[in-house]
C-alpha cells in the first residue's frame, strides 16, 4: 500500500467508525495526532523500551495523519517530496543548538 492508498483507507475507516460524525474540525483532528504521540511516549516511559504497544501507538499517528490528509485533500506524497528538497538545502541543524 502506498501513502495515497493509506490516506484513502484511513479516512474511509474513520468515516465508517464515526470519527467524523460530529463535524470534527482541524484543531481536534490535529490534536488527535498529538494524543497518539503522547500515548506512545507514555508507553515508553512505563517500560523503557520500544514494545508492541509503543509501535501500535506510532502506527496510530500515521493512521490519524493519513486520515487528516485525505479529509483535507492534502497530497502528502507531493508535500513530503517538496519539503525534502527544502530540507536538503538547509544548514546543519538549521543554525540552531537543538
Amino acid at each position: 500500500m502506498n501513502i495515497s492508498e493509506m490516506c484513502k483507507k484511513s479516512h474511509e475507516t474513520a468515516l465508517q467508525k464515526g470519527w467524523w460524525a460530529d463535524g470534527r474540525g482541524m484543531a481536534e483532528t490535529v490534536m488527535m495526532i498529538v494524543v497518539e504521540l503522547s500515548e506512545a511516549i507514555q508507553e515508553h516511559r512505563k517500560h523503557g523500551e520500544i514494545n508492541d504497544k509503543f509501535k501500535e501507538e506510532i502506527a496510530d499517528v500515521f493512521i490519524r495523519l493519513a486520515d487528516l490528509c485525505e479529509s483535507y485533500n492534502i497530497n502528502i506524497e507531493e508535500e513530503i517530496e517538496r519539503k525534502m528538497v527544502i530540507n536538503e538545502k538547509r544548514p546543519y541543524k538549521h543554525n540552531k543548538k537543538y
